[in-house]
């Protein structure tokens, strides 16, 4: 059985509800957050005996040795999850991309077939659909051709004698 979009969003939302610490960070955040977060493996294991290595460090970070391991498990379980929700997504983006493809197609051939049936006596009805896509069209390219105009800028008269 396959799930409609709809069944898709709600069955995300509530996947999503049930996933712990989920924050949605803005595009800086996310930059700024993956900036502090480069450290290598090597570094992570290394910091980690540091930390077990002194109960004074252990203490002055906040964490046993042991916790930190567990973070590290955890966080790489959850990349697991990420790999597979971005796997998902490509698909899901992939497959609605194939759908838009197909639809221009379509709408392409009906509008050439109609144009050319339109010219034949007895298909008259088809004119006004023609003349109307037409229309779109041309209206389409227009926007699509008008570059953004740049702000007004004015120059500052020299005041000086």
């Amino acid at each position: 059985m396959e799930l409609s979009p709809e069944q898709i969003v709600e069955a995300l939302r509530a996947l999503e509800a049930q996933i712990p610490s989920v924050v949605p960070l803005t595009s800086a955040q996310r930059r700024a957050v993956s900036e502090q977060s480069r450290v290598s493996n090597e570094i992570v294991h290394a910091s980690i005996s540091l930390i077990g290595a002194s109960d004074m460090i252990s203490e002055a970070v906040g964490m046993p040795a042991a916790d930190v391991r567990q973070m590290v498990a955890e966080a790489n379980r959850w990349t697991a999850v990420e790999g597979e929700l971005r796997a998902a997504l490509n698909g899901v983006v992939g497959a609605n991309l194939i759908r838009r493809q197909r639809i221009a197609l379509i709408t392409r051939q009906a509008y050439n077939l109609a144009r050319h049936l339109a010219r034949v006596p007895g298909h008259d009805i088809l004119l006004p659909y023609v003349e109307e896509v037409k229309r779109l069209r041309k209206l389409a390219s227009r926007q699509k051709r008008a570059p953004e105009s740049p702000a007004p800028t004015t120059v500052a008269e020299d005041d000086t004698p």
